[in-house]
């Protein structure tokens, strides 16, 4: 058996060595194959004066101690190997890469954030996938979920001393605590790019570009990937239409995200809840299942802001040469509660 000793020194008199085993039930051999890895905390020196980086081996009977800990990392995240981290260096670089090439200045944001900058944006049922803790100044603190509400926050702060608009691109470690599946871990990197201050559909055009650009350098094309396109404005022409109140979007958005997940007459059901009638319902479901913007207009008719806004977008992926990329889908709705447009 083989022993690492390493001492950790403290401003105050005492010297406490701190000794790691690794253990093999094989003969002794040094670092092979551990199988797991054995701390042991030594009893104080008696004098209490200090000592080199080198301690002599500790004495039978000198262990306090003896903790089992577990090599493997935490449960959702990873260690990056020299392997793994030349891959994700390489892909970092393509997404730093792709960001200034379209004009992004690149920003960082606390891994560490307040509570309630996430429960402002997401509700209190976010708490139950945030790591959260208060700390020792008794302040709510979470681990960043995402970066979206950290840009908001920082845009915020700056106020007018940023001129508009802003072109921000950030790559964070975020953490959400939640059921893993597969690629998706508690652990994760988020690749932004945010445009603030453009209110026309041209900052949309430019960063469906950006992306389209970002996976023709690594090899991927329209035929494995592509962007299905929506319009919060869609479904608020649908509902004011029909007299439904604003007041009831986000719960009928909800609800329509589940439209492939159960039953068509659970989701009339759902909606029948809130108060829309049946009438409109059906209706509603009706322009859900356009998948074109000749449809769509056949339905809402070519005045509203949604068609007028929808064909400009379609009209750029053409100038940018991506239009075989994207399509139209009008049950697209996931974050139309919090974001607005397309």
């Amino acid at each position: 058996m083989r022993a690492i000793q390493i001492v950790t020194t403290r401003l105050s008199s005492c010297l406490r060595p701190i000794r790691f085993e690794f253990v093999s039930s094989s003969s002794p051999r040094l670092f092979s194959n551990p199988r797991r890895l054995i701390c042991t905390a030594a009893a104080t020196k008696s004098d209490g004066g200090r000592s080199g980086s080198i301690v002599a081996p500790l004495v039978n009977g000198a262990e306090e101690e003896i903790q089992k800990i577990d090599v493997n990392p935490p449960k959702g995240t990873r260690d990056f190997a020299p392997e793994d981290m030349r891959l994700r260096n390489w892909l970092f670089n393509h997404f730093k890469e792709v960001s200034r090439l379209f004009g992004y200045e690149e920003v960082d944001y606390p891994v560490l954030e307040t509570e309630a900058l996430f429960i402002r944006k997401a509700g209190e049922e976010i708490r139950d996938q945030l790591y959260c803790f208060e700390d020792r100044g008794k302040r709510r603190v979470a681990l960043r979920p995402e970066l979206t509400p950290s840009l908001a926050r920082l845009v915020i702060q700056k106020g007018k001393s940023v001129s508009l608009p802003l072109k921000w691109s950030a790559i964070g470690q975020c953490w959400r605590y939640e059921r893993m599946t597969r690629g998706r871990r508690r652990e994760h990197y988020q690749w932004n790019m945010d445009i603030i201050g453009v209110p026309h559909v041209t900052a949309e055009a430019e960063l469906i570009s950006s992306i389209v650009t970002f996976f023709k350098r690594v090899g991927i094309t329209s035929s494995d990937v592509g962007f299905i396109v929506s319009s919060r404005k869609v479904l608020q022409e649908m509902l004011s239409k029909y007299g439904v109140p604003e007041s009831l979007f986000g719960r009928v958005c909800i609800i329509i995200d589940k439209i492939e997940k159960i039953p068509i007459d659970e989701i009339k059901k759902e909606l029948g809840s809130t108060g829309i009638s049946e009438d409109a319902i059906e209706q509603l479901l009706q322009v859900l299942s356009v998948k074109s913007l000749d449809d769509l207009e056949d339905v809402l008719g070519g005045a509203g802001e949604a068609i007028a806004d929808l064909k400009q977008l379609f009209s750029l992926a053409e100038k940018f040469g991506y239009s075989e990329w994207i399509q139209f889908d009008a049950s697209v709705v996931r974050g139309l509660a919090y974001y607005t447009g397309i």
